[in-house]
């Protein structure tokens, strides 16, 4: 029997053991993503049956292999050390221990850790420790938004349908944001492609049609001529039926572009540039495309991001379409930013317009011979500035019936410099040719040069002219110098 009993008296004595044990349970309350800049509080909960020993809370650091400290509290010494702000207190058995961290910053991101350790009851000497953990996440709101074309400048095309992208460029969110396009304040239905780094999601709501003719067309190629659907009666008329209109299109590709090229001026096919013009001192002209193009676009949507040195991310988002400049001047696109820490959507606007009559200025006002002018671009009649038309236009000098001053053809760029302009170029006509995808317009500005009277007549006076002459006075002088020197002798 003595075995029995004594195992009897093992199991009595391990529950009475179990039964005065003392115990210690732990919790942190959850936290949503923080917002940068905002200031925050970590709680944490335990409850104990025996007496507090000290609380310790730490900083997980460089990936997980190491801890600072960050909150010491020591009950044996009553001593708390920290570089928080930090407290606690207790009430019955449940403690709380709660770290304050103001205005958090991006190198605040990261894993806390609560420890917890209590005198086991009844006992001064034995320990029970716990622990628990939370990860606390700083969000930060995009820095800066903006809309660019790409590939910009570009030239206008009247014979060829030509691809646009839009890019809207984010800055300095985390996490990525999602992006997405509006046209005239509508949601665009777009195409995600195969080379977007992240779909769509729930910004493509493209019909069953779209998606079944999507299919057949992967990546971006070539714009098509498709079935014309006119979105807006009042602002183009309906086109002709689209069997005249691909007949007409390949007799333009085969027998070549009819009339003058872009960038020349005109307003009808069969109207060819005379070699000698007579035009008034300032002439706008404006074109326009000969091709067909849908009123009903497949817009392919791609989506980039990248990392930076911040830890923030630089999101990319290109729209891309078959532009028709018909339907698509004067047309309103945005581009949308919905993030977790803004309270509404971030947005940038830019409107499509074809450029509108360059508006010139010649400096000097009053140029005389030798002098070197310069023709400038200062905006357009739309606006104070060139900034107005969107996309960037392309710039294109030329000099009615002759070659430019300094012998080509053409010169691109918003300023025409013209470098001692000698008398033979008095009442020359000078060309400006401003162009973007949507269109091209022509503004014409006559330079007129007067006599220099600083010049000899019948002869042009220049600069290395006027050193020669400076030579010579100080040799002059210089000689006579040397004889009133020879004479005082």
């Amino acid at each position: 029997m003595t075995g029995p009993l004594s195992l009897c008296f093992l199991l009595l004595s391990a529950l009475a053991l179990s039964l005065t044990a003392g115990y210690l349970t732990i919790s942190i309350e959850p936290l949503p993503p923080v917002i940068i800049g905002d200031t925050v509080t970590l709680k944490c909960n335990f409850q104990t049956d025996g007496n507090l020993r000290e609380i310790v809370w730490f900083r997980v650091i460089e990936g997980g292999s190491a801890k600072q400290k960050i909150f010491t509290y020591d009950a044996m010494y009553n001593v708390t050390y920290s570089h928080m702000e930090a407290n606690h207190r207790r009430e019955d058995l449940v403690y709380q221990s709660t770290v304050r961290l103001p205005e958090v910053q991006m190198e605040n991101d990261g894993m806390y850790e609560c420890h917890v350790g209590v005198y086991d009851r009844g006992s001064r000497d034995k320990v029970i420790l716990a622990s628990g953990s939370i990860d606390l996440v700083v969000i930060v709101p995009p820095k800066s938004i903006s809309v660019v074309a790409a590939n910009s400048p570009a030239p206008f095309s009247r014979y060829k349908a030509q691809n646009f992208t839009l890019v809207c460029i984010v800055t300095g969110a985390k996490p990525a944001p999602v992006v997405y396009f509006r046209r005239d304040g509508e949601l665009i239905d777009v195409v995600p492609t195969t080379q977007s780094s992240s779909p769509a999601g729930d910004q493509s709501k493209g019909s069953a049609k779209d998606k079944t003719r999507a299919a057949s067309q992967a990546g971006l190629r070539t714009p098509q001529v498709l079935p014309s659907r006119d979105l807006d009666d009042t602002k183009v008329q309906k086109s002709q039926p689209l069997v005249e209109q691909e007949g007409k299109l390949a007799r333009l590709d085969q027998d070549g572009p009819a009339g003058p090229g872009p960038g020349r001026g005109g307003g009808s096919e069969l109207n060819t540039e005379p070699t000698s013009e007579v035009i008034p001192e300032t002439v706008v002209s404006r074109e326009f495309p000969r091709w067909v193009q849908s009123s009903d676009p497949l817009y392919y949507f791609q989506h980039r991001q990248q990392a930076t040195g911040d830890g923030t991310m630089e999101v990319r988002a290109l729209l891309t379409w078959s532009l028709n400049p018909q339907l698509d001047n004067e047309a309103l696109f945005s581009c949308e930013v919905n993030h977790p820490a803004l309270s509404m959507p971030m947005q940038a606007e830019v409107t499509l317009a074809a450029p509108r009559g360059p508006r010139l200025t010649v400096t000097p006002s009053r140029a005389t011979v030798g002098d070197t002018v310069r023709i400038t671009v200062q905006g357009f009649q739309l606006g104070p500035s060139a900034s107005d038309v969107f996309p960037e236009p392309m710039y294109t000098w030329t000099r009615v019936g002759g070659h430019l001053l300094d012998g080509r053809e053409e010169h691109e760029g918003r300023e025409l410099i013209l470098d001692r302009v000698p008398a033979e170029l008095n009442g020359s006509m000078f060309r400006c040719t401003a162009q973007n995808p949507l269109g091209s317009t022509d503004t014409h500005t006559r330079l007129i040069v007067f006599e220099n009277p600083r010049q000899k007549k019948g002869k042009q006076y220049t600069a290395m002219d006027e050193a020669a002459s400076q030579r010579s006075l100080t040799l002059l002088y210089m000689l006579l110098l040397l004889r009133l020197t020879r004479e005082l002798t």
